[in-house]
């Protein structure tokens, strides 16, 4: 089974309450698709399925670059662990070229359907692209502090970056946001499923990182 047909037989195409311009490949109930990946983990060492679910931080991210496109219109934007692609396809909406990076293959075949669905032209990068040099007006990362390791491997490349373009932090209040160094640049409620969260409404602050 490829990775396409692994998408299609395990999600439906769906959209996210705050984001209805969007249609999107995601998982319709979360425990189904966790247990079907769990042999596609073991077999290939692969990511769980972040990418078949619209997270809060994306969802804001990409109501801001609907309602608000000359934030990224004719730039270069990178969507940083980009999952379902949700706010990388608002900034393709939005006028921008768009980057869209993610390391778990199944991730980044969701992000070429999703950006096919949606007719927009993606740039696919697969791999980690932390440490790469800056080659972006804009960087999105939403939802990104919610692991300590990851924060510790991402966190330093992004304020680097911050300092030769906009890094943005789309967070609904994860534990490893960090505590200085951010700039509000809006906030967004998003519902949320008591499936994925412990709650079912989350506000969400998109920051600007500061160098």
């Amino acid at each position: 089974m490829t990775p396409e047909q692994f998408i299609a037989s395990h999600t439906a195409v769906a959209r996210a309450s705050l984001v209805p311009e969007i249609a999107l490949h995601l998982a319709t109930e979360i425990t189904p698709i966790w247990h079907a990946t769990e042999e596609w983990l073991a077999q290939r060492n692969i990511e769980p399925p972040f990418w078949a679910f619209a997270w809060p931080g994306g969802q804001a991210t990409a109501r801001l670059l609907l309602d608000q496109p000359q934030r990224v219109a004719g730039r270069r934007v990178l969507d940083f662990a980009a999952g379902c692609g949700i706010a990388a396809i608002a900034a393709a909406r939005a006028g921008a070229t768009v980057e869209a990076a993610e390391i778990d293959p199944l991730a980044t075949a969701a992000l070429r359907l999703n950006a096919a669905l949606n007719a927009v032209s993606l740039d696919v990068a697969e791999g980690d692209v932390v440490g790469s040099p800056c080659r972006w007006d804009v960087i999105l990362a939403g939802d990104v502090c919610y692991e300590a390791p990851m924060t510790a491997h991402i966190l330093p490349w992004l304020r680097a970056m911050a300092a030769q373009a906009e890094v943005w932090v789309a967070d609904p209040g994860r534990a490893y946001l960090p505590g200085s160094g951010l700039a509000p640049i809006a906030k967004h409620a998003v519902p949320t499923s008591l499936e994925l969260e412990d709650r079912t409404l989350r506000e969400v602050t998109i920051y600007r990182l500061l160098p």
